[in-house]
């Protein structure tokens, strides 16, 4: 079985989880509404994606 010889140094362990970091959300702003949402998701509030009717619209 394998076995590491030497113990790994919290620097080197550090330094391989330095990209393990969560970027920031990126929103896109909605031609039609002008408000911002996710990109590739169903907006809530119409309903639409992908210029379709895929959910109802929610009443207030």
């Amino acid at each position: 079985m394998a076995v590491p010889k030497r113990k790994v140094s919290p620097s080197r362990r550090n330094m391989r989880r330095s990209h393990h970091a969560l970027g920031a959300n990126s929103y896109v702003e909605d031609k039609d509404t002008g408000e911002l949402r996710r990109p590739h998701h169903v907006d809530l509030k119409t309903g639409m994606y992908k210029g379709r009717q895929v959910l109802t619209p929610k009443e207030d």
